[in-house]
Parts: C-alpha cells; structure tokens; sequence
C-alpha cells in the first residue's frame, strides 16, 4: 500500500492528504470508507468496543493484518468475538493508540486493513 497515514489528533486523522472529522476504515484497495460506529452502539452499547458486527463488516477476504486505532487515549477496545472472528479467519489484530497505530499502519507490509477511531 502506497497510502500513509500523516496525521492524527483528537477529533482529525490525515490520510493522502485529505483530513477526517470521523472514523474511518481504509480498505485493502486504499479506499477510505466511513466508519460505522452504530454496528458497535447497537450491540455493545458504545463506539469504544469494535464488535463482532462491525468485525464482520470491515473484514476483507485475503486481509493478512487488521491495525485498529484505539483513540487518542487509547480507550476503544475489540470484543472477544470480533478476536475470535479474525483469528478465525487467520488475519492478525494490531490495536494501539491512534497515534502508534497510524505508524503502524504506515510500516506494515502485509495485506493490511485499518480502521481507526476519531472523537468528534
């Protein structure tokens, strides 16, 4: 993935040079799609847990890596069966701080997914 991350910080992420006031997830083709934080509050109550709903959402097939930005504080967390959904079906989980996991992001190599969580 030629796409990078260039900037984060509370309520703003920087992507190829275009800035999100939301969450976004970056697509293994680079395209960056909306978050859909509402598959979170409708089963767990919260957008600072990734469910196994939008674990099934965000999931690509041939996805090797999923990076998730976990905030600024780094407080959102992945439900263990969003864990059990991607172990499942072998694509490693990175979580970190947004800040850590956008470099992350940037470093990998692997077919990669990223999904990253923006305050508003």
């Amino acid at each position: 993935m030629l796409l990078t991350i260039e900037n984060n910080r509370f309520g703003a992420i920087t992507i190829a040079g275009k800035t999100h006031a939301h969450g976004v997830l970056i697509c293994l083709s680079e395209d960056i799609k909306n978050r859909q934080p509402k598959l979170a509050k409708r089963v767990c109550g919260t957008s600072h847990i990734l469910s196994l709903d939008e674990a099934k959402y965000i999931y690509e097939k041939g996805c090797e890596v999923m990076i998730a930005g976990s905030g600024q504080h780094d407080s959102r967390r992945l439900s263990p069966e969003a864990g059990a959904n991607f172990k499942k079906r072998a694509c490693e989980v990175i979580v970190r701080g947004t800040p850590t996991a956008g470099r992350t992001f940037n470093l990998t190599k692997s077919r990669k997914i990223g999904v990253f969580h923006v305050t508003r």
